[in-house]
C-alpha cells in the first residue's frame, strides 16, 4: 500500500512538473521548422536539437527532440531523440527537471527494451537520481534509490563503457549513506545509548569497507566498547586505527588509549 501511494504521488508530481515546464517553454522562442518540403525533416530536427544540446540551450533543444518523438514514430532518430529529451532535463539540473529526467530515461528503458543504448539510459538515470541526494542529516530516500539503480546497472550492463562513471556515482551515494549512518550512531553515543551506537557503527563497518572516515569510525567503536566494558574489542579497534591509519589525527589519541587500556588489563591479570 505504501509503495502504491508513493508511486501515485511521484506520477502526479511528474505530470504536474511536465505541465509547468511546458508552460515555461511557451514563453521560449519556438524552434525553426524544417525547410519546406524537406524529405529528411526528422534528420533536420535531430541535428538542430543536438547542436543546441551541445550549446546547453536546454529548452529549445528539447522542443526539437520532442517533435521527433511525438511526430515521427518510424524515425531512426526517435530513440536518440528520447534520450536527448532526458539529457536536456538533466542538463537544467533543478529538482523538478531531475525528476522529469529520471522519468524520461525510465520510459526509454520501458519503450525500447532492446535498444543498444539502454546502458546509456540507465547510466543517465543513475546520474539524475544521484543529483537528488540530500545532505547526511536529511532523508536518504534518494540515496537508497540511487544505490538501487546503480546495482541494476551493474547487474545488467557489467561490461558497459559507462561503468567507471557509474562507479563514481556509487561511491558518492554510498559515502553519503555511510555518513548519515555514522551520524545516527554518534547521536546514540552522545545520548548514552551505547547499544544503539555499537549496532550502527558495527553495521557501517561491514556495509562500507571503503568509507573515507573509517579512522573516525574505529575510534568511536573503541570508545563505545570501553563504555560497555568490552575491553578486547576496544583494544582491537584502537589498534586497527593506529595500524591502518597511522597519519590520522586520531592515531595518537588511539595509541595512548590503547596503551592505558592494555596496561590496566595486564594489571588486572596479575
Amino acid at each position: 500500500m505504501r509503495l502504491e501511494v508513493r508511486g501515485t504521488w511521484r506520477l502526479g508530481l511528474t505530470v504536474a512538473l511536465a505541465l509547468a515546464l511546458v508552460g515555461c517553454s511557451v514563453l521560449h522562442r519556438k524552434p525553426k521548422e524544417p525547410p519546406q518540403g524537406a524529405v529528411d525533416a526528422d534528420k533536420y530536427l535531430f541535428t538542430r536539437g543536438t547542436e543546441l544540446l551541445a550549446k546547453k540551450n536546454w529548452l529549445t533543444a528539447r522542443e526539437y527532440f520532442k517533435r521527433i518523438v511525438d511526430s515521427y514514430p518510424q524515425s531512426i532518430f526517435r530513440q536518440d531523440a528520447k534520450l536527448g529529451v532526458g539529457d536536456t532535463y538533466l542538463g537544467e539540473n533543478h529538482l523538478d527537471t531531475l525528476i522529469l529526467a529520471v522519468n524520461e530515461f525510465r520510459e526509454f528503458l520501458q519503450f525500447f527494451p532492446l535498444s543498444p543504448r539502454n546502458d546509456y539510459a540507465q547510466y543517465r538515470l543513475c546520474l539524475a537520481q544521484s543529483k537528488q541526494i540530500l545532505s547526511p542529516e536529511r532523508d536518504q530516500t534518494a540515496t537508497h534509490d540511487t544505490l538501487a539503480e546503480v546495482q541494476h546497472f551493474k547487474d545488467v550492463y557489467p561490461n558497459s563503457q559507462y561503468m567507471p562513471e557509474v562507479d563514481k556515482i556509487y561511491r558518492l551515494a554510498r559515502e553519503r549513506l555511510s555518513e548519515s549512518e555514522f551520524r545516527v550512531g554518534m547521536l546514540y553515543y552522545r545520548i548514552h545509548g551505547m547499544i544503539g551506537a555499537l549496532g550502527r557503527f558495527q553495521s557501517l563497518l561491514i556495509d562500507d569497507p571503503n568509507y573515507s572516515k573509517r579512522d573516525r569510525l574505529y575510534f568511536y567503536l573503541a570508545e563505545t566498547c570501553v563504555k560497555l566494558n568490552l575491553t578486547p574489542q576496544a583494544l582491537l579497534y584502537y589498534d586497527k586505527l593506529v595500524t591502518e591509519h597511522p597519519k590520522s589525527k586520531l592515531a595518537k589519541r588511539a595509541k595512548k588509549k590503547f596503551d592505558l587500556l592494555k596496561a590496566a588489563e595486564e594489571k588486572k591479570g596479575k
